[in-house]
């Protein structure tokens, strides 16, 4: 028995001419779209993942630490003024590979709104940097206010969109933080300063736009307090991910003449970037085990096609069709079945993490109706009511940003087929040791 005629033996196993029902068939097919149905989550959420975790990632490196980040010994020179602060970042700057540097002050402070009061983290950046850094630029959305404020008035803050609502303050408004000041004896002593909200800016990261107050670095040096208060210098890089970017930290450290440690942006936030990352093998595992599951039902399928095909497999080998050529026919027939359930299974889930934020949308509407119209019939005011979130933006982007890893979607595809391979075995090494003469003398 020729392979050519396997291939066509197993095309009529999945296509017969007959059109007599066939309850195999239907198992085949119902295995088909099982398979399908199976590939739609698991390409949900490796798109999910990798746009959120690639969105985090973006945020984090080019609102918090730069690509490389030097750390300025409180007291070394650099600490003493703004700048000297400025005259340091620029001798950085002069590194090869360094884009642009932007020196900063950063502390902990207590910010007090109208009605509450909120932990925050305070940064004292140059008034341009909204302008100049081009990750500020593009992630930092303005809600409310003008960042040209920021740039000509003093004593002027810009807040997060989420601190905003937490102290109930806009634009034009007095927002007072408490910072502390280590006094020589060892103490502690607060100290407050008043602000002008200028504007309120959203990153579309609630975790980031819940703690950071941004106040100008020229006019408030003096302000924060030097023991409790961290200087360091963020830097942009052409060698973000590459190995490139060892080179550059090498040649800033070296630069620094001991006046800062210099950091790697996968150093300062490793614990945050693992836990991303095995979050996503989590997810991808669990959805794999989906597939495992789906991909059994083929088993099943070929088992009850076997028995369904007795007389064709024992008529084939009567007149010289080979054991191992029924075989590798069921075991094409398997494979198939696989191949078709990704032919079905990906395109469709490509299609919806494409449309994943609209869909989702909608889906937080329809829930949202639903449960307004339920409160209201219970007898409670939808004044009360607070909007269901299918994603807590608590944890999440406020959007999707959608990424489609082709390369692991290829080796999803592969291990779908080598899943079908490896459940077809059992069903098809019984197809090829199939007895004609016994299933002649039952029938």
């Amino acid at each position: 028995m020729t392979f050519k005629s396997s291939v066509l033996f197993a095309f009529r196993l999945i296509f017969p001419r007959s059109a007599k029902k066939s309850s195999a068939r239907r198992s085949i097919f119902g295995a088909i779209l099982c398979i399908g149905i199976s590939l739609v989550p698991l390409v949900l959420v490796m798109s999910f993942s990798e746009g959120m975790i690639n969105g985090m990632t973006q945020r984090i490196i080019g609102l918090s630490t730069g690509e490389l980040k030097a750390i300025v010994r409180s007291t070394a020179k650099a600490a003493s003024s703004y700048d000297s602060l400025a005259a340091y970042a620029k001798v950085l700057a002069g590194t090869e590979g360094v884009k642009d540097v932007f020196p900063q002050i950063e502390c902990e402070g207590l910010a007090s709104g109208r009605k509450s009061r909120v932990g925050v983290a305070v940064r004292a950046v140059e008034s341009d940097v909204f302008e100049r850094n081009e990750d500020f630029a593009s992630l930092l959305k303005v809600k409310s206010g003008s960042i040209e404020d920021f740039k000509v008035k003093k004593k002027t803050a810009v807040i997060g969109e989420k601190v905003s609502e937490l102290l109930e303050l806009q634009p034009g408004d007095k927002l007072r933080m408490i910072l502390t000041k280590s006094l020589p004896n060892g103490s502690v002593s607060p100290v407050t300063q008043t602000f002008t909200v200028s504007a309120v800016v959203s990153s579309g990261y609630q975790e980031l736009d819940s703690m950071w107050v941004f106040i100008p670095i020229e006019q408030t040096f003096s302000v924060l307090p030097k023991t409790s208060s961290l200087y360091s210098v963020m830097m942009r890089t052409d060698g973000g991910v590459s190995a490139d970017l060892a080179r550059i930290r090498s040649e800033c450290e070296a630069a620094s003449f001991g006046v800062a440690n210099v950091y790697a942006w996968f150093n300062l936030n490793r614990s945050q970037f693992e836990n991303f990352s095995s979050t996503k093998v989590m997810l991808t595992f669990i959805m794999l085990l989906i597939v495992l599951v789906a991909s059994v039902n083929i088993s099943s399928a070929l088992v009850m096609l076997v028995m369904e095909r007795r007389k064709e497999i024992a008529i084939l080998k009567s007149i010289g069709a080979s054991s191992g050529g029924i075989t590798i026919s069921f075991l094409i027939a398997g494979v198939s079945c696989g191949f078709a359930g990704s032919l079905l299974g990906l395109p469709l889930g490509i299609l919806c993490a494409v449309n994943s934020n609209q869909i989702i949308s909608a889906l937080e509407h329809t829930v949202n109706f639903f449960s307004k119209l339920f409160y209201i019939l219970s007898g409670n005011s939808l004044a009360s009511f607070e909007d269901i979130h299918l994603l807590n933006p608590a944890y999440y982007l406020t959007e999707i940003p959608i990424s489609i890893p082709f390369g692991e979607l290829f080796l999803i595809a592969t291990a779908v087929l080598l899943l079908s391979l490896v459940v077809s075995v059992v069903p098809a090494v019984k197809a090829g040791r199939e007895r004609p003469l016994e299933t002649f003398r039952k029938a």
